[in-house]
């Protein structure tokens, strides 16, 4: 039986410990408060140009824009993001997942490029190739960072070293629930767009041929600008959800520990009493 004194040191640890988890579940709170605003404002400006992208692909007949060429698959890419720290539940471990079981049914050549220290340093000890890496995002992503990304992404596929590239990441639904997708990032498949007021006829200038070449890279941005958003709200949530799960945890713990030290007290004076009885008797 542990004596008091480590019992004590042992409530005075696990103590410490909560007040960790405590402010750590109040730091990603607040953060994930203000991401969710970002991401909903987003949402309108991400839409409109899904919606664009498709009333000026149906007017255009001949679809030879390099980001809507589709060839023969032999090399595809994974552009995922995680996080860079872990004490987040599950959050990193869905992400990895999904790709992992994605590039077992491939049976194709797969490299990947990686947001997030998480799944960079799981795929390096898979031995999967990573031919970019981003660490250390910043907590509220910018659009300057999706631009980056998506400039990266265009290039590689316009220089073939991906015929597909894929986009895995995970959507914020609310505090308790976060879902992984996987989505198509390149070609670019307008005809899984729905396009706003298809009987609305719209005059493009100079061409609508033109308005594609601008609006096309425009989507990529804004897809992995939203998936930068989701994908951060869905940390801090998890996050939120791991830390508070550890402080009642901590509390149950501190609770069992406070009964064992009263036991370990009790069994002490009882103890004592018998030696100060037995201690009478034998004067006696």
């Amino acid at each position: 039986m542990k004596s008091m004194r480590d019992i004590k040191r042992q409530i005075a640890s696990v103590e410490n410990t909560k007040k960790i988890t405590k402010a750590m579940k109040l730091v990603a709170a607040a953060k994930l408060r203000r991401l969710q605003e970002r991401a909903e404002n987003a949402k309108p400006f991400f839409e409109k140009t899904r919606k664009t992208l498709a009333n000026v692909t149906a007017k255009i007949d001949n679809r030879l824009h390099p980001l809507l060429e589709e060839r023969d698959v032999k090399k595809v890419g994974y552009f995922l993001i995680t996080g860079d720290r872990g004490l987040a539940g599950p959050y990193n471990n869905r992400v990895i997942k999904e790709v992992e079981t994605s590039i077992e049914a491939d049976q194709k050549e797969n490299n990947l490029i990686t947001v997030g220290k998480k799944g960079r340093d799981y795929f390096k000890r898979q031995d999967v190739e990573i031919i970019s890496e981003y660490l250390e995002l910043e907590d509220s992503p910018t659009f300057h960072n999706a631009a980056n990304f998506a400039q990266e992404v265009v290039e590689l596929y316009q220089e073939e070293i991906f015929d597909e590239i894929y986009l895995v990441y995970t959507d914020f639904k609310s505090v308790i629930n976060q879902e992984v997708k996987k989505i198509k990032l390149l070609p670019v498949d307008p005809d899984d767009m729905e396009p706003e007021n298809p009987d609305t006829r719209y005059l493009y200038e100079p061409s609508p041929e033109e308005v594609l070449s601008v609006v096309l890279p425009q989507y990529i941005k804004n897809i992995i600008f939203g998936a930068l958003l989701q994908s951060k709200a869905s940390e801090f949530a998890s996050r939120m959800t791991a830390m508070d799960s550890a402080t009642d945890n901590a509390e149950e713990m501190i609770e069992e520990l406070t009964l064992s030290y009263n036991r370990a007290r009790q069994a002490a004076i009882t103890q004592e009493l018998s030696e100060i009885v037995g201690g009478a008797e034998a004067l006696e």
